[in-house]
């Protein structure tokens, strides 16, 4: 058992243990539903069976911290389709899924389902702003073309549904080019581009929906401030008898308001 405990520890000397050493900067960041333990235990699980990840994280220690705090900022287990760990040359990116942008939305308890499609030229699409939802007919076994755009919408657990966000190529394409690194090909953008044109595009959603966990204990946050902030009507003064000035117990007057 000791050489178990042995092997771990030399084994986590140096990324992992900087994870470990960082634990407090990340409990402060992460969402109440996340235990720091547990979490801290996946990153340094994720440098163990990443090599390539754990030296680049040894060289730019700085780089890992960063992605690693944005990822416990989100509520995303590292290294998973929700929050990618990914080198790029000297550094290491953390890029959220279109998977953890999803969940977020689902966590806030407000919408019941998320609509997100890739559209492809051979597809049938049609979508106007008076209609409800998009008519889009996909066909999954045939040759479907290139990608042209993305659409996505929410629905409401009333039923109705959220705005709809439609993105074009040329927003495709812009929102590539400001990725670094996007034409590398160990980039998301160049192994997956149908997963970050929906990541794109569930983005895109996210200001028309609410999200994460975390936007509900915010209303909630607001709601007990403006309480406090409410004024509370002063006590109703005690009446007194008109001859002798004395005290009435049990009967009181309401306070003068200046009229």
């Amino acid at each position: 058992m000791s050489h178990i405990s042995n092997a771990i520890e030399k084994r986590d000397q140096g990324a992992g243990a900087m994870v470990q050493q960082y634990r407090q900067d990340f409990s402060t960041v992460l969402p109440s539903h996340v235990k720091p333990d547990t979490w801290v235990r996946l990153a340094q699980g994720v440098l163990r069976r990443d090599k390539n990840l754990a030296q680049v994280a040894e060289r730019n220690p700085g780089s890992l911290l960063a992605a690693l705090l944005e990822c416990a900022r989100l509520g995303h287990e590292p290294g998973t389709d929700s929050f990618y760990l990914v080198p790029f040359d000297n550094e290491i990116q953390g890029i959220e899924g279109y998977r953890g942008v999803v969940e977020r939305i689902y966590r806030a308890g407000e919408i019941r389902a998320v609509k997100a499609e890739v559209v492809y030229s051979e597809d049938y699409f049609e979508y106007s702003p008076n209609m409800d939802k998009p008519l889009h007919r996909p066909d999954y076994f045939g040759e479907r073309g290139s990608i042209v755009g993305a659409y996505a919408y929410g629905v409401f657990q009333d039923g109705s549904t959220s705005k709809v966000v439609v993105i074009n190529r040329a927003y495709i394409d812009k929102v590539k080019k400001e990725s670094k690194g996007s034409d590398k090909p160990s980039s998301p953008w160049v192994k997956w581009e149908d997963g970050m044109v929906l990541k794109t595009v569930a983005k895109r959603l996210e200001p028309w929906v609410p999200s994460s966990t975390e936007w509900r204990k915010e209303q909630h946050r607001a709601a007990r401030e403006v309480a406090a902030e409410t004024p509370t009507p002063p006590a109703p003064l005690p009446q007194a008898d008109p001859d002798t000035g004395e005290v009435l117990e049990g009967e009181l007057l309401p306070p003068d308001d200046g009229r």
